[in-house]
C-alpha cells in the first residue's frame, strides 16, 4: 500500500464528523454483530459500514478491498477449520484420511458461516473508524475519556515510531537487496540479523534523542492534546438514528423471532 491508514483518514470527508459519534457507531456495530446468533445482522452491518466507507468517506474501492483481503485470508483459514472439525448433524461433504472420516456437517457449516459474518462485520467497523479518524484525534478522545496519561503517551509514541522505523527497515532492506544480500538462504539470514540489530540500535538512539528534546522543551510528564470541537449535525443524527433503528429491528427479528437462521 502506497498510503497509510492515516493518509486516507486525513483526506476523508468524514474526518470532520463528531469523533464520539463515529466511535459510538463502531462499538454499537461490533456489539450487535457479536451478540447476534444469525449471520444476517453482521452481514448487514458489514454492508452498511462498507458503503459508508466507500461512498461517504470516499475510500477507493480497490484499496478498500485490498485492505480487507489481508485479514480475510486468516479468517477464511479459521472458517475452514471450524467447518470441518466442529459441529454435528447431517454430513454435507466428507472424505476418509487414513481410515479417519473428515467432513462438513450442517451445524459446523452454520457455525463457520456465523463466525465469518461476525468477523467481517467487526473488520468493516474497525476499518470505518481507522479510515475516517486520524490517530491523533483518537488519542485526544482517549485523553478525554480519563485514561491514564502514561498509557496514552506511550501508545502515541509507539504508533508514531512504528512508521518511522518501518521506513528505516525498508531502506536498509533495499540497500541489502541491491548488494545481493538475499541471494540465498544463508545470506538472507545473515542480512536479516544485521537488519534487526541495526534497527534495534537506531530505535535506542532515537529514544534517547526524544528524551533529550522533550526535556529541553520543559516536558513535565504530560502532553497536551488538541481536540477540535465538532457539534453533532441534524443530518448526522438522523442518519445514525435510521441506521441504529434498522440494525436493532433486524437483530430482534433474526434473534428473537427466528431464534436461529
Amino acid at each position: 500500500m502506497t498510503k497509510m491508514l492515516d493518509d486516507y483518514a486525513l483526506m476523508s470527508p468524514l474526518r470532520h464528523t463528531n469523533n464520539w459519534l463515529k466511535i459510538g457507531l463502531v462499538f454499537f456495530g461490533i456489539l450487535m454483530g457479536v451478540s447476534s446468533t444469525s449471520p444476517v445482522v453482521p452481514f448487514l452491518i458489514a454492508l452498511c459500514m462498507g458503503v459508508a466507507t466507500v461512498l461517504i468517506a470516499k475510500m477507493p474501492l480497490k484499496d478498500y478491498l485490498k485492505m480487507l483481503s489481508a485479514p480475510a485470508s486468516f479468517v477464511i483459514l479459521s472458517v475452514i477449520i471450524i467447518a470441518f472439525f466442529f459441529g454435528g448433524g447431517r454430513e454435507l461433504f466428507g472424505f476418509d484420511i487414513f481410515s479417519y472420516r473428515v467432513g462438513i456437517n450442517i451445524e459446523g457449516l452454520e457455525m463457520a458461516f456465523l463466525v465469518f459474518s461476525r468477523t467481517l462485520g467487526g473488520m468493516t467497523c474497525l476499518f470505518f473508524l481507522a479510515l475516517t479518524t486520524p490517530m491523533v484525534e483518537l488519542f485526544a478522545v482517549l485523553k478525554k475519556s480519563r485514561l491514564p496519561d502514561s498509557f496514552i503517551e506511550v501508545s502515541m509514541m509507539m504508533y508514531r515510531y512504528i512508521f518511522v522505523f518501518l521506513e528505516v527497515a525498508l531502506s536498509i532492506k533495499y540497500a541489502q537487496t541491491v548488494r545481493l544480500g538475499y541471494k540465498d538462504l544463508r545470506t538472507s539470514l545473515n542480512s536479516l540479523a544485521m537488519l534487526a540489530s541495526t534497527l534495534f540500535l537506531r530505535s535506542w538512539e532515537q529514544g534517547e534523542k526524544i528524551f533529550v528534546s522533550m526535556n529541553a522543551r520543559c516536558y513535565d510528564g504530560k502532553m497536551a492534546f488538541y481536540e477540535e470541537t465538532r457539534p453533532l449535525k441534524a443530518s448526522e443524527a438522523l442518519l445514525t438514528l435510521c441506521y441504529v433503528s434498522v440494525i436493532v429491528a433486524v437483530w430482534y427479528i433474526s434473534n428473537g423471532v427466528g431464534g436461529r437462521w
